[in-house]
């Protein structure tokens, strides 16, 4: 999908995240300031700032979900999405040559004209504060007040005092939340709480130093929400976890034209096909617009969306069926898809704290049911889904791109990115500081234009440890021999936070590591190191090969196909895995084939094969090798 213009444009506009730093203390102050002005704990005012932004200011621009500043001041310009709607990606969205589709095309939805009032706040804080829009925007101890008068005029709303104990304001805490439904409302405010209870502390993207001392008997009352309003929202068969808010919106299964359905496929997972991977995108457009692309029968699909403003969820395919979301139907069959309200190519078009939060419950929920292992070779981004043939790669997708903050969400997950051996371990996983680690990417806005400086959990690969050398080559994305670029569509010289990787070298400050048959450096300095070292397993090329294939799908080999099920072919990438390198292994699998060319699902089968594959971080995208054409050995160089 392509991003909202609109929203680009206000991106770019807005100042960097860094222009004109206050003193480190005053957003704290600020905090103090405001709530002792509109009679609101400051506990409160912290806790919802925290799950809204985190405390960031991001400059002043807009978030995915149209909120400025601390307090996530939802403004209804930011939602106008008057840009023409995004093109079907080119090829087959679905991923198997079994079944060609034609097209995917789709009618364009209705204009969003405004946003709903209840998330209007920026107006209103305005009106509430006397202070201008533009100050609310972007003044960030203006933004703070902006969010206190809101949580002081909804208690009153409410018929409540301006309690000093926080635990009297769990009403409007959800009330401020924006929620249209009961059970999201509630889940927004009792993460406010876990947050007031456990206490944070930080240092936001301007420096600023803010603390919420741990209050851990603030409990509050039962029934709170009594007179809010609020819908029930749609039931179904949810998968979801219970402290999480779930919806069903289904996607439709429907048969059109001539040989035409979509827009997933009946499967009967997991009972006959393991789900072994979840996928995560972004939507690149609004949840309003990314509701109704999924409900249309003749665009793609997914199994979930997560919504910027709350972390609302909304789930379209049962866990059984197969979404046609990564555009590899290897990985389709295998695994669930996640789409977060976000833009991949505006990197100050922020997600909320509250949408890392409950997408992370989600997905460790559904980790947990279904056996996942929690890492980067099984939890993926969409841009770490390989092309199926070579003729696919340069039209994979790279949301949600590398202002995906992977290190927060997996600590979220319980799992953070830590060192787990010592140096000299022959693997590394990347992890650069999300806040410093600013590469100099370009096409944010239009191609060769530069982005603005951001936080970034991507490094950048080079032929030679020195930032002048060309980056890496992808001879898959650049089949004519050019050199990679910081695009930001450009996976071809980039390794994200999370992923590892065996060394083949390190010099100086530099560290380099096997990536797509080549040596790939990045700056790893003691001082602020970008990976840390770990433990992992590594394949290398059996003894007497120089040189091993690598494919974009572990399919079976044609003798396991029953006589009625086409033979699909298993069809090396246009990449080497050379003697004498290493790389790690995300796991082992069976050549496994999901044969679904039709709507009606009865001669639906998995062919199963004897041929053994290893998943491996090949490059930017995992790969796959056969396990016969390699061997396990010691991660050193």
């Amino acid at each position: 999908m392509a991003s909202t213009a609109l929203l680009l444009s206000l991106v770019a506009a807005a100042p960097s995240a860094t222009a004109g730093q206050p003193a480190s203390g005053a957003l704290q102050r600020d905090f103090a300031s405001a709530a002792a002005r509109y009679g609101v704990p400051q506990s409160v005012l912290l806790g919802v700032s925290y799950l809204q932004s985190r405390w960031d200011t991001h400059g002043g621009a807009p978030s995915a979900g149209g909120g400025y500043g601390p307090m996530h001041l939802t403004d209804a310009v930011t939602a106008l999405a008057e840009a023409a709607p995004p093109s079907p990606s080119a090829g087959d969205a679905r991923g198997d040559s079994s079944r060609t589709v034609t097209t995917l095309a789709r009618k364009a939805p209705p204009e969003v004209s405004r946003l709903p009032a209840r998330l209007r706040t920026l107006d209103r804080a305005a009106r509430l504060t006397g202070l201008s829009a533009g100050a609310l925007r972007q003044s960030p101890a203006a933004n703070v007040r902006g969010g206190a008068a809101l949580l002081a005029a909804a208690q009153k709303d409410l018929g409540k005092p301006l309690s000093e104990d926080p635990a009297d304001w769990y009403g409007a805490v959800a009330r401020f939340s924006g929620a249209d439904d009961a059970a999201t409302a509630a889940v927004y405010a009792d993460e406010v709480y876990a947050v007031i209870r456990g206490g944070e502390h930080r240092t936001t993207d301007s420096g600023q130093r803010v603390a919420l001392p741990a209050a851990p008997a603030v409990a509050p009352a039962t029934g709170q929400l009594a007179g809010l309003g609020l819908r029930t929202p749609a039931t179904g068969p949810v998968e979801c976890p219970a402290t999480v808010a779930c919806e069903w919106i289904p996607a439709p299964y429907e048969e059109f034209g001539e040989d035409g359905y979509g827009n997933h496929d009946k499967a009967g997972r997991p009972a006959s096909e393991a789900i072994d991977t979840i996928v995560l995108h972004a939507t690149e457009e609004t949840w309003d617009r990314a509701l109704q692309l999924v409900q249309d029968p003749t665009y793609v699909s997914w199994n979930y969306t997560v919504r910027s403003s709350d972390g609302h969820i909304a789930q379209h395919v049962a866990a059984k069926d197969v979404a046609w979301h990564a555009g590899n139907w290897y990985t389709n069959s295998k695994s669930l898809g996640v789409e977060q309200e976000g833009f991949m190519a505006a990197p100050d078009a922020w997600y909320t704290e509250a949408m890392y939060r409950t997408s992370a419950r989600l997905v460790k929920y559904l980790a947990g049911k279904y056996d996942i292992p929690l890492d980067r070779q099984h939890i993926l981004a969409h841009d770490n889904v390989p092309g199926t043939t070579t003729s696919t790669i340069a039209g994979m997708h790279a949301d949600p791109g590398p202002f995906w903050d992977w290190a927060h969400f997996f600590q979220l997950l319980g799992k953070p990115f830590t060192a787990t051996a010592r140096a000299g371990s022959g693997v590394v996983t990347i992890r650069p500081d999300y806040a410093s680690n600013q590469p100099a990417y370009t096409g944010c806005v239009s191609a060769g234009e530069a982005c603005a400086p951001h936080g970034s959990g991507d490094v950048l690969l080079h032929t030679a440890p020195s930032e002048d050398a060309p980056l890496v080559k992808d001879v898959g994305l650049h089949p004519g021999g050019e050199d990679s670029t910081a695009d930001i569509n450009d996976m071809g010289a980039r390794a994200s936070t999370g992923q590892q990787y065996a060394v083949a070298g390190t010099e100086r400050d530099w560290t380099a590591i096997w990536y797509l048959g080549q040596k790939a450096w990045f700056r790893n300095p003691a001082a602020r190191p970008a990976a840390v070292n770990s433990r992992g397993s590594v394949v290398t090329p059996r003894a007497g090969l120089a040189e091993v294939p690598v494919y974009g799908r572990a399919y079976p080999e044609a003798s396991a196909y029953p006589s009625d099920i086409p033979v699909q072919a298993v069809s090396a990438l246009p990449y080497k895995l050379l003697a004498g390198q290493r790389y790690v292994v995300g796991g082992r699998v069976p050549g496994e084939y999901l044969y679904a060319p039709t709507f009606e699902t009865s001669g639906h089968r998995v062919v199963r094969g004897k041929e053994m594959y290893y998943e491996i971080q090949f490059g930017h995208r995992v790969a796959y090798v056969k396990a016969s054409d390699v061997r396990l050995a010691a991660p050193g160089r």
